[in-house]
């Protein structure tokens, strides 16, 4: 998953020369400007939305896109615009954590699954 102007996009179904002149933004640019992680990388780490490592770039550029869309989504928002992407590791709930996190929200506030 890959940011192209302000979009997120399956970056496997993207041909590099459709996205000469785009704005593209991968997970390397979630970071701060002095390399340090970014809110949402941040937000991961915190509450345990890492796992094997295999979705986690997808599921961060995607919490990028959505809190760009919408600062501070429900739960079932934020479940629904990452079913997209795949994670056989944590379940999603840690994910959805994280994603409350960085938009600012109390995580305590979600039921324990």
């Amino acid at each position: 998953m890959v940011i192209v102007d302000g979009q997120p996009v399956k970056s496997c179904t993207a041909f590099a020369a459709d996205l000469d002149g785009a704005e593209v933004t991968t997970i390397e640019g979630m970071a701060n400007p002095d390399g340090s992680l970014g809110t949402i990388q941040k937000a991961f780490q915190d509450h345990h939305g890492l796992q094997c490592g295999f979705c986690t770039p997808g599921m961060v550029m995607s919490t990028a896109a959505l809190l760009a869309e919408n600062p501070r989504p429900s739960e079932e928002e934020i479940r629904h615009y990452l079913e997209g992407n795949i994670c056989r590791c944590t379940g999603y709930q840690n994910i959805v954590r994280a994603v409350m996190a960085a938009s600012g929200q109390d995580v305590g506030a979600l039921a324990a699954e």
